[in-house]
């Protein structure tokens, strides 16, 4: 997963783990939309190992009944934040049974109503325990076996193979009971479940595991672009690893405002909306990179898990590393290093502030994640690409279905070289900073990067002295950010020297070179704007948004052109281009003056809760540009501070924040404060208050 909030244990739950082990669970769930509630019965099958006063599950805000130990009711006590059971249960095997009910505040989400209902959870950061009776701690491994009974009208997912399903017929929809089955042991973060109006499609790995692909009912012409590669990265990653994928199906399946780009939950990722792409939109951001990081997640992560957040690069650090040499085997060696230095750059960067180093649990994502890919490199470099795949090999092997450390890890690495693991902990595990020197000496090992860096030590030169140099490589069959690089370098240029680069470039059939260009014209000589309005025409939806910003501001005679070409363009997932071109539409003096207020109307519906997150944030963002005193605007504004996603509610509060340094419409505010619901209402409380 990325960008997520670390796990924490209590020592008490520690201690539990080693005297009661929980082996299985078996539940029939109810998720209920009108309500955001779930219910469900619940059975769980534990061992006693030695004496022990209280057995814990953690349950937050939840109601029980019909507790029973061995077919026996029992006292028991719920805190709100646990059950507690202190009788009933003896040493060796024990049943336990109960049925139990939450509202959760967090993890489980009901989003949308109708048929544009979504339901989904995430467990990671956010902790299972708010929707089902479970283990906060990861070294308390279960089988979970969910049955989730809902509208047969929807497709609901959860961890497993899909053993069966039952249809109960009623007299509105018939409910169905959708059967799902583990085999082998996981930690409670990695459950899951996902209910849409999804369509879904299947394919085979070279190995025989069945791959299930979900995405909205919508979007049935993305699948194609969307999963694209999704079998070569998993039988490059059996080959890779050494180690069979350990579970019985993997699927994956795209939900609306989905908290981060991906979680891996065992046999069924979850992923972002904003990762389902067309062809065109495939160009400028694809699911490949995540897609090969959740799945690395399946042996990393789900297989063998981090004891405690000090380790979290085990997991964190090698679906990133992994995700990077699928990419390598897509891609080739030149997109590989490029990727490797780019986050050399940001950890270069952010070695100046962060002192926190990876092997601690305070440690950033970017530490875990990229860094810890990082010292992965750096160590299979090191020891041969032979030897890092037999020492991960053995550490699957020997650990699988465990909780590690890295202790377990460097000791396989010890068992195949001679490798000094204790100097390799040191600088790049227990060090702050970041290994500047080491990562430039095999990055230059690459000719690409080597020429990459030549070239940004051209920078202050005179453009003179490196316009032969630019054309060269404007010219070659080079990788495209060495020919960005060159354009970048363009921009304080005088037009009429670079004019010719300019138009190299645009010869271009790369949409990143050409997109280069788009970005660094701030001004557009008349005898150039024939050669830049072709960006119109890239198959890139980013290039299309700058192009077409540009040409609107510089050349306001052809706005009416550039509107009409334009007209029916949506864009990403965030609408990017249709609302940007109903924003230069409702600011076209003259432009279809009877139809401003529609174009306005559906720019603030793209506001309102109706939509995803993104979509609303971009809307309200030209909105308060346009119009920062209509007061539908702000109080949608106010709605988005009650949202899930804390980005947006960031946004949405920093909004507000600045439109009520003004006493207009601090006035505004408290004009609409009581048609507010109480959560909005609560919100903007707090901001007027402070």
């Amino acid at each position: 997963m990325r960008y997520f909030f670390l796990l924490f244990f209590s020592i008490s739950f520690a201690q539990q783990s080693q005297k009661v082990d929980f082996k299985t669970l078996h539940a029939t769930l109810l998720p209920n939309p009108i309500e955001k509630s779930i219910s469900g019965e619940v059975k769980y099958e534990f061992q006693v190992l030695s004496s022990i006063d209280t057995i814990t599950i953690d349950a937050i805000r939840m109601g029980f009944s019909n507790v029973k130990i061995n077919g026996k009711t029992v006292n028991f006590k719920n805190s709100q934040k646990a059950l507690q059971l202190f009788e009933g249960f003896k040493k060796g095997k024990n049943t336990l049974t109960f049925n139990y009910k939450a509202i959760p505040k967090q993890t489980l989400y009901f989003i949308g109503e109708g048929e544009n209902l979504q339901i989904w959870t995430q467990g990671q950061g956010k902790f299972t325990s708010h929707w089902l009776p479970s283990f906060d701690d990861v070294n308390e491994k279960v089988i979970f076996n969910l049955s989730l009974e809902f509208d047969s009208s929807f497709e609901v997912l959860s961890n497993g193979k899909l053993d069966e399903t039952t249809i109960y017929p009623s007299l509105s929809n018939p409910n169905k009971i959708w059967h799902y089955k583990m085999k082998k042991p996981m930690s409670s973060y990695l459950v899951m479940m996902a209910i849409g109006k999804f369509a879904k499609q299947t394919a085979k790995t070279k190995s025989g595991t069945p791959l299930e692909f979900y995405l909205d009912e919508k979007d049935v012409n993305k699948f194609e672009t969307t999963y694209k590669y999704t079998t070569q990265i998993f039988n490059f990653f059996e080959q890779e690893i050494g180690v069979k994928y350990p579970w019985e199906v993997y699927r994956q399946v795209a939900v609306r405002d989905f908290l981060y780009s991906g979680m891996e939950n065992t046999t069924s990722t979850i992923f972002s909306q904003d990762f389902v792409v067309d062809e065109i939109g495939f160009n400028d951001k694809t699911y490949i990179n995540v897609n090969a990081h959740e799945l690395a997640h399946q042996w990393f992560g789900n297989l063998i898990t981090a004891e405690t957040g000090k380790h979290h690069w085990l997991q964190e650090g090698f679906a990133t590393y992994y995700a990077l040499l699928a990419e390598k085997e897509l891609f080739g060696d030149d997109y590989f290093q490029w990727e490797l230095y780019e986050m050399a750059e940001r950890l270069q960067q952010a070695s100046k502030t962060d002192t926190i180093p990876l092997l601690n649990e305070k440690a950033s994502s970017l530490t875990f994640y990229q860094k810890g890919a990082w010292a992965l490199h750096f160590l299979r470099e090191s020891i041969g690409a032979e030897n890092f795949q037999k020492a991960v090999k053995n550490y699957l092997k020997k650990y699988g279905f465990k909780n590690v450390n890295t202790t377990h890890f460097l000791k396989e690495v010890n068992a195949v070289s001679n490798f000094d693991t204790a100097n390799f902990q040191l600088n790049w595990l227990e060090k702050s900073g970041f290994e500047v020197n080491q990562a430039l000496d095999l990055l230059k090992k690459n000719s690409f990067i080597k020429s990459y860096l030549e070239l940004i030590e051209q920078q202050p030169k005179p453009f003179v002295e490196k316009a032969a140099l630019f054309e060269t490589i404007l010219k070659s069959n080079n990788f495209y950010p060495i020919k960005e690089e060159v354009i970048f370098q363009l921009a304080e240029i005088p037009f009429e020297e670079k004019e010719e680069l300019l138009n190299l470039a645009l010869a271009s059939k790369n949409t990143k070179v050409r997109q280069s260009v788009s970005r660094i014209m701030i001004e557009i000589p008349r005898n150039f704007q024939s050669e830049y309005e072709t960006l119109l025409n890239d198959d890139s939806y980013i290039t299309k948004e700058i192009a077409l910003g540009t040409l609107w501001k510089l050349f306001p005679e052809r706005q009416e052109y550039y509107l009409n070409l334009s007209k029916n363009w949506v864009g990403f997932n965030d609408k990017n281009l249709r609302i940007l071109w109903l924003t230069l539409a409702l600011i076209s003096e003259g432009y279809e003056v009877n139809n401003k207020v529609n174009f306005y109307d559906e720019l603030l519906d793209y506001s309102s809760p109706k939509y995803e997150s993104s979509i609303r944030q971009n809307a309200l963002t030209n909105l308060l540009y346009l119009n920062p005193n209509d007061q539908n605007i702000l109080q949608n504004l106010v709605n988005a501070t009650t949202h899930h996603k804390w980005q947006f509610t960031l946004f949405a509060r920093n909004q507000i924040r600045e439109l009520i340094k003004t006493e207009r419409h601090r006035k505004y505010f408290q004009e609409i404060l009581q048609t507010l619901n109480s959560a909005e209402q609560n919100q903007l409380k707090r901001l007027l208050e402070n």
